[in-house]
C-alpha cells in the first residue's frame, strides 16, 4: 500500500505543477445546471474526396491514395441489376454473379483462379444487385499486379462454366424452398411486393421455373449487353502513386470499345391497394406486422425533413415507435420504421413490428395511434433537437475512412447525383424547422394508402383482423410451374379400384402380413448414404427412428459433426454440437412426409376409405414387368412399381423437393432380407431429376424398439 500512496502523491505534484506552469485562460463560470452548460459549434466537415479520371470510351475511374497500410482495394461497378431481368427468367442476375467468378475464365477456372488468389491472400468477388453487378478485389501491394490481371481477365474473357450455374442455381432454389420458413423473412418478402406490385422488377422474386429457365447463353449475354467501359465505374484506394496507376489503368482500359448507351432504367411505380391482408402461419406464437406505402427518392428537396421526422418516429430508443410502443405500453419485441428513400426509385414507407399473438390487434391500434399522433404533433422541440443531433454526431462515421467516403462517392457518381450532396446533408439537416417536419408528415405519410400485413396464428389474435376491414389472404405457397403452364398431371381417382386393392393385398403379404404390420408402431433403423451432390461425393452414417403417424428422429454424422434432427406433429428441431435450434417447417415437414411414405405406414391404412389404391398398366423394372400401383392419401401421393409374382416394391416415384427444387425422385429396392417377420429392401437407389442422388444401405432394422419419449423432447436453452 505504501508504494501506491506514493505513486499517487508523486502523480498529485506532476499535476500540480503542470497547472502552475499552464498559461491562464480566460476564466469561465461554473454551470449551475448541466442545461447550462455551452455546447462549442461543430467544426466544418471536410472530406478528402477521391481523384476522377473520365477516359476517351467514357469508364469512370476514382484513385483515392491510403499509404496507412501496404494494401490496394477496388471495385468495379456495372450498371444493370435484377431490375433488368426478364419477368420469367427472375434470378438471372443472382446466378450470374455467382458463375461468373466461379466460373472462371477462358485460361483459368474458377478453382484455379481459388488458388492463385489464396496464396496471395487475395481476393476477387463478383456480385449483383437490383441496379448493378460488379467485382471487388483486394490485394498486397506487391500482388496488385497479379490480382488485377485476374480483374481484367473476369471483365473481358468470363467462361461460366457448366458445373458452377447448376451449383448456383442449387444454392438460389434451396432459398426458395426454405423461404416460408422465416415470418420475417415472409413480412419482408410480401409486404415488398405489395408496396411496389407482385408483377413490378421490386418486388419480384425468384420461383423454381424462373431459376431453371436460365441458361448459359443467357448469362453471357447479359456480360456482353452491360458490360461496356461507359457503362463502368471504377474505383481503386490503397498505397499507390496516383499517377502510376492512372498510367496502369489506362493501359488496361483505355483500348476497350465504347458500347451502346444503356437507357435509364425506367418503370411505372404506384401505390399498393390500401387494406388488410394475412398469411396465416400456424406454427408460431408470435406475430409480425408491416405497414407499407410509397416512399421517395433522395433527391426530393424534402429529404432532409424526412431524415429528421423518421428519426423522431423510428430512431432507436429514443423514437417514439420504440419508446411508446414496446418500453411504456409492452406490445412489441421490435419495432421501428419510417419513409425510405432510394437514390433512383421511390423507397417505401414501412413500419415493422414483432409482437405475441395475442396482442396482434392492440399492436396494429397502437402503431395506428402513433401515426395519428405524427400529423397531429410531428415535433416538440426537444425532440427537434435531439433528432437533429442524432444524425449530424452519427454523420461524421460515415465517412470515417477513406474506403467509405470513396464509396459514397462512386455511389453518386452512378446515380448521378451531383458530388457536393454529401456536404450539403449537414446544411440541410440543421434547416429543418419543427415546421417542416410537420409538413412532411402531413406530405408523406397517409395510413389510409396503407397495405397492412400481418404474418401469425388467427386464432390466438385478441380481435379479429376482420375488425379493420376486408382481409385478403396471401397466398405463399412455392409454385413448382409458371402461372398457365399446361402441366401432364395424373388424376387422383375418387376411390380405389378392385386390382389396386388386389395388388396392394400382395404387398402386404410379402411384407409379412396384416397382422404383423398392424402391430408395428415405431422402427428403428441405422445405416449408410453416399450421396452424389454438386459439390462432390459423400458418405454419411445415420440412424432414424420412426414412431407412427408423426415423430421421426434421424442421426446423421457429418464431416462438421453428428446432426440429429427431429420432427413432430407440434413442431421440430435440429442439435449440433454447436447447440440447439429450431426446424424449419420446410424440413421438419419433409421428414414427416417420408415416414407417411413408408410402405410400412401406407400399408396399415389398406383399409382406410380416406386412401386410395389404383392398380393401372405394367412398366418394365429391369426384367420384371411390374404392375402400377398409384397411391394417394393424407398429402402422399406415390406410384409404386409390384413384382407380380413376388408381391415386392421393386420401384417408388414421388415428387420430393430437392436440393434444386421440386423433383420426380425415383427409388430402386433390392437386397431383401426378412427381419423380425418383415420383410424389406437393404439398399435402395436413388435418382432426382434423373440425376444419380443417393445410394442407401441399411445394415439393421429394429421392428420393436423401445422408445423413449425424451427424445423427442427440445433440448433446454435451445433457440
Amino acid at each position: 500500500m505504501s508504494g501506491l500512496k506514493s505513486s499517487v502523491f508523486v502523480m498529485a505534484c506532476a499535476f500540480a505543477c503542470a497547472c502552475a506552469l499552464a498559461p491562464a485562460g480566460p476564466a469561465r463560470a461554473q454551470a449551475a445546471h448541466w442545461k447550462q452548460i455551452e455546447r462549442p459549434a461543430l467544426s466544418e466537415f471536410t472530406i478528402q474526396q477521391p481523384r476522377r479520371i473520365q477516359l476517351a470510351n467514357g469508364m469512370v475511374i476514382f484513385l483515392q491514395e491510403d499509404h496507412e497500410l501496404p494494401l490496394i482495394r477496388g471495385t468495379v461497378v456495372i450498371r444493370g441489376g435484377s431490375r433488368e431481368e426478364p419477368a420469367d427468367k427472375v434470378g438471372l442476375a443472382g446466378i450470374y454473379s455467382q458463375a461468373w467468378r466461379t466460373g472462371g475464365t477462358r485460361s483459368r477456372t474458377g478453382d484455379q483462379l481459388d488458388d492463385l488468389l489464396e496464396m496471395r491472400a487475395a481476393k476477387a468477388e463478383t456480385s449483383a444487385d437490383v441496379d448493378s453487378a460488379g467485382i471487388s478485389f483486394d490485394a498486397l501491394k506487391g500482388d496488385f499486379d497479379e490480382v488485377f490481371a485476374v480483374v481484367v481477365d473476369l471483365l473481358r474473357q468470363p467462361e461460366f462454366r457448366d458445373d458452377k450455374i447448376v451449383l448456383a442455381k442449387t444454392q438460389l432454389n434451396t432459398g426458395i424452398a426454405r423461404r416460408n420458413d422465416d415470418p420475417g423473412q415472409i413480412a419482408g418478402r410480401e409486404s415488398t411486393r405489395l408496396g411496389y406490385g407482385a408483377a413490378s422488377p421490386y418486388g419480384r422474386v425468384a420461383e423454381y421455373y424462373t431459376v431453371n429457365a436460365v441458361t448459359r447463353q443467357d448469362l453471357i449475354a447479359w456480360h456482353q449487353r452491360f458490360t461496356h467501359p461507359n457503362n463502368m465505374i471504377l474505383g481503386v484506394i490503397g498505397d499507390f502513386d496516383s499517377a502510376a496507376m492512372e498510367a496502369k489503368l489506362r493501359r488496361a482500359f483505355e483500348g476497350l470499345p465504347k458500347g451502346p448507351e444503356l437507357a435509364r432504367f425506367k418503370t411505372t411505380i404506384t401505390d399498393p391497394k390500401p387494406g388488410v391482408y394475412f398469411v396465416g402461419k400456424d406454427d408460431i406464437n408470435q406475430s409480425t406486422i408491416q405497414m407499407v406505402h410509397l416512399g421517395t427518392t433522395r433527391d426530393n428537396p424534402d429529404y432532409y425533413a424526412l431524415e429528421v421526422m423518421n428519426e423522431i418516429l423510428g430512431g432507436g430508443f429514443s423514437g417514439r415507435l420504440l419508446s411508446n410502443i414496446r418500453s411504456k405500453k409492452g406490445l412489441a419485441y421490435s419495432v421501428g420504421g419510417g419513409v425510405g428513400s432510394s437514390w433512383d426509385h421511390p423507397g417505401l414507407f414501412r413500419l415493422s413490428m414483432g409482437t405475441k399473438s395475442g396482442s396482434t390487434a392492440a399492436a396494429i391500434d397502437a402503431l395506428y395511434e402513433e401515426l395519428d399522433t405524427l400529423k397531429k404533433s410531428a415535433a416538440t422541440p426537444l425532440e427537434l433537437e435531439r433528432a437533429k443531433d442524432s444524425i449530424l454526431n452519427s454523420f461524421v462515421f460515415r465517412f470515417d475512412s477513406k474506403q467509405k467516403i470513396l464509396a459514397e462517392r462512386m455511389n453518386l457518381e452512378f446515380y448521378g447525383y451531383p458530388s457536393d450532396f454529401t456536404a450539403r446533408y449537414r446544411t440541410g439537416i440543421e434547416k429543418v424547422t419543427a415546421t417542416d417536419v410537420e409538413r412532411v408528415a402531413r406530405k408523406y405519410v397517409d395510413r389510409d394508402k396503407l397495405a397492412v400485413l400481418v404474418v401469425g396464428k388467427a386464432a390466438d389474435f385478441d380481435r379479429p383482423l376482420a375488425s379493420y376491414g376486408t382481409v385478403t389472404p396471401v397466398d405463399i405457397a412455392i409454385p413448382t410451374n409458371a402461372p398457365g403452364a399446361v402441366v401432364a398431371v395424373k388424376a387422383v381417382p375418387a376411390a380405389s379400384n378392385a386390382d389396386g386393392k388386389a395388388l396392394l393385398g400382395k404387398v402386404i403379404t410379402a411384407l409379412g402380413g396384416a397382422a404383423r404390420i398392424r402391430a408395428i408402431q415405431a422402427v428403428r433403423q441405422t445405416g449408410s448414404a453416399a450421396l452424389t451432390t454438386p459439390q462432390g461425393a459423400m458418405t454419411l452414417s445415420s440412424e432414424s427412428l420412426v414412431v407412427f403417424p408423426d415423430r421421426v428422429r434421424q442421426t446423421v454424422v457429418t464431416p462438421m459433426g453428428q446432426m440429429t434432427m427431429v420432427a413432430t406433429a407440434s413442431g421440430g428441431f435440429m442439435a449440433m454440437p454447436q447447440g440447439a435450434r429450431d426446424l424449419p417447417p420446410s424440413q421438419r415437414d419433409a421428414l414427416l412426409q417420408s415416414a407417411r411414405q413408408s410402405p410400412i405406414y401406407i400399408a396399415q391404412h389398406a383399409d382406410d376409405p380416406a386412401w386410395r389404391f389404383t392398380a393401372g398398366g405394367t412398366e418394365k423394372v429391369g426384367a420384371v414387368d411390374a404392375r402400377v400401383l398409384d397411391i394417394a392419401g393424407e398429402g402422399v401421393q406415390v406410384r409404386w412399381y409390384v413384382d407380380p409374382a413376388s408381391g415386392r416394391v421393386l420401384r417408388s416415384l414421388s415428387r420430393e423437393t430437392g436440393p434444386q427444387g421440386p423433383v420426380e425422385q425415383v427409388s430402386d429396392f433390392s437386397d431383401f432380407r426378412a427381419t423380425d417377420g418383415i420383410t424389406a429392401p437393404f439398399k435402395i437407389a436413388q435418382t432426382q431429376g434423373g440425376q444419380p442422388y443417393a445410394t442407401i444401405t441399411i445394415t439393421e432394422v429394429d421392428y420393436s424398439p423401445a422408445v423413449d419419449a425424451s427424445l423427442f423432447q427440445k433440448p433446454p436453452g435451445a433457440k
